[in-house]
């Protein structure tokens, strides 16, 4: 299964999480409810990776984490949050980069609609 159709199942997840238990809640419980409802599906999913940061050659172990991994595919990093900042699109992108995946999709349960909170990122995936 590749990227785009492993984000296709996720934002339907996701969709059906925040219409099920609706906006307020801590991010942390997002995590879990998606992880569990990914998981229903048939998704391998892994929370809070580390991703380590490497410069000039050198490995400094846990300089990020991200809130799950589905697949081994995609990154998603989940937010609850009124608005999404631009500096929370640019985490993803430093997430991609250093952990060497393709696709993140930043999910915001804080907006009104999920398919409003839905943000793409991706470094060297082909459309």
């Amino acid at each position: 299964m590749g990227e785009n159709t492993i984000a296709k199942d996720v934002v339907d997840a996701a969709v059906k999480v925040h219409r099920t238990v609706g906006s307020g809640m801590l991010e942390s419980a997002y995590e879990m409810i998606l992880a569990h409802e990914l998981a229903t599906r048939g998704h391998e999913v892994v929370r809070q990776i580390p991703i380590p940061v490497r410069y000039e050659g050198v490995e400094f172990g846990n300089g990020f984490r991200a809130d799950l991994l589905v697949d081994g595919l995609v990154f998603l990093e989940l937010k609850s949050v009124d608005q999404v900042l631009p500096a929370h699109k640019k985490q993803l992108l430093t997430y991609l980069r250093f952990g060497g995946k393709r696709l993140d999709l930043l999910l915001n349960f804080g907006a009104f609609r999920m398919k409003d909170g839905v943000f793409r990122v991706v470094n060297g995936l082909p459309d």
